[in-house]
């Protein structure tokens, strides 16, 4: 019995391969990518490192820069779209609890090193690669720009917000983001506290939305 049942996995695996392996693909791309670096990084290597023939991964992926675009659709690009969302859906209602909610989850994803490597990578490489940039900007920056503008437009049109500049705007609600995941990862030191992300958002959260003045600061 306990055979069968091991031929029968053996079976299903075999017959869900082909559909699993882009995961694979990109899994193998992404620890390629991070040890080597994308410049550096060859199709052998991911290929080998995915067990896979250096045809076999053009079966999937016409060539690197598609597999490291794809890794941004997975992690910054799922951000974005959950951002816009979380911007449509809440800027009517309550823009502040929108925004609290959009930066949690920026946040704590972005805070996951296997979610933000992606995204280092792109940072890291976009110099070298204008196209990678390019297709960042379109596909993660501007998706959540528009996301913040909305939200900001919004709340001032409902008069839960003053009305400011929109760009000093999206810079003072996206920024907090990106310098999160850096901090929590490339530049983490052994000694600095585990945060909990919720808790770090609602902080933020705070010092953008009211400031850093006291209420009726005669030098406000």
């Amino acid at each position: 019995m306990n055979k069968f049942m091991t031929t029968a996995a053996k079976s299903r695996t075999a017959r869900r391969r082909p559909e699993e392996r882009p995961d694979e693909i990109l899994s193998a791309a992404l620890d390629v990518f991070t040890e080597k670096g994308f410049a550096a990084a060859r199709v052998e290597d991911i290929a080998t490192r995915a067990g896979l023939s250096k045809g076999a991964v053009y079966l999937y992926f016409e060539s690197k820069e598609a597999m490291l675009k794809a890794l941004v659709e997975q992690s910054a690009g799922q951000i974005a779209n959950a951002a816009s969302a979380l911007s449509l859906m809440g800027a009517d209602h309550d823009p502040e609890k929108a925004y609290r909610a959009i930066l949690k989850m920026a946040l704590t994803a972005l805070g996951d090193p296997d979610i933000s490597a992606a995204p280092r990578l792109v940072l890291s490489e976009a110099g070298q690669f204008p196209d990678l940039a390019e297709y960042y900007r379109r596909r993660v920056i501007e998706v959540g720009r528009a996301a913040i503008r909305h939200l900001v437009e919004t709340g001032a049109r409902n008069g839960r917000f003053r009305d400011v500049t929109h760009q000093a705007a999206i810079l003072a609600f996206m920024g907090p983001a990106i310098a999160h995941m850096m901090l929590s990862t490339v530049f983490r030191l052994p000694e600095d506290p585990k945060l909990d992300p919720a808790d770090m958002a609602d902080a933020i959260a705070d010092i953008v939305l009211n400031g850093l003045k006291p209420r009726g600061d005669a030098h406000a």
